[in-house]
């Protein structure tokens, strides 16, 4: 891509007073790993890659499914069966070919989190499980390393930038995590398909933030109530 043209993708970026083309070659330069290319991830995936994220690490081990497509945006009904990482990246590369995947098609865990998350300027976690959301943190933690969390449930979700600068993490709210099959998640109890968009937009918004030095609040965790649209934030 020409640099006139880069300028002209990318313009209504740069007019902003606080990112400018010195904040879009930061993005341009970035690193960013997403964990999940679900209901979060599917938004993330979609605003970085049109944000322009030189860099973009997909990891997942599952399929797509049709029970999918009601909140995983990026994925279609011919990519039913097909891996949710090769769809992302079909996706990506028809969105915006100037980017550079690295898909990730296999599970972490404590053998291989801090081999591949120490590749990455930030890190955004659209798992869906509290063991994996367990081991990012700690792992980021360890590598101290910028952690974006979100999840999300029926009408409600929360999210969180964890780890930045030395601030406060996942474990300094919930110190420890509880047990899988206690909790009730979206495949037992479902999730409106717009929520995630909401939620993973906030999160891919906070990404562009911290790449581009933009302040963002820490020791904090927004919840969101839109079933009473409700917003709140609670500081820790």
């Amino acid at each position: 891509m020409k640099k006139g043209d880069q300028f002209s993708r990318y313009s209504r970026q740069i007019f902003i007073e606080e990112i400018g083309l010195e904040g879009q070659k930061k993005i341009l330069a970035s690193k960013v790993l997403v964990i999940g290319a679900g209901g979060l991830g599917s938004p993330v995936i979609q605003y970085l890659a049109a944000a322009g994220v030189g860099t973009l690490g997909i990891a997942d081990f599952d399929e797509v499914e049709l029970h999918n497509l009601n909140r995983q945006i990026i994925h279609t009904e011919e990519k039913v069966g097909l891996s949710k990482v090769k769809s992302a990246k079909i996706f990506v590369e028809n969105l915006n070919h100037q980017v550079t995947l690295n898909g990730i098609e296999e599970k972490l865990n404590e053998r291989n989190a801090e081999e591949i998350l120490s590749q990455y300027d930030v890190i955004v976690d659209g798992s869906d499980n509290f063991s994996t959301r367990y081991l990012v943190n700690d792992t980021c933690v360890k590598l101290k390393k910028t952690l974006i969390y979100g999840s999300i449930l029926g009408f409600s979700g929360q999210a969180a930038v964890f780890n930045h600068n030395g601030s406060k993490n996942l474990r300094d709210i919930f110190p420890e995590p509880h047990f899988d099959e206690d909790v009730p998640d979206c495949d037992s109890l479902g999730v409106l398909g717009a929520l995630p968009g909401i939620i993973g937009s906030m999160m891919a918004l906070q990404t562009l933030k911290i790449i581009t030095d933009i302040p963002v609040s820490v020791n904090q965790l927004t919840l969101v109530d839109t079933l009473d649209w409700r917003f709140q934030t609670i500081d820790f």
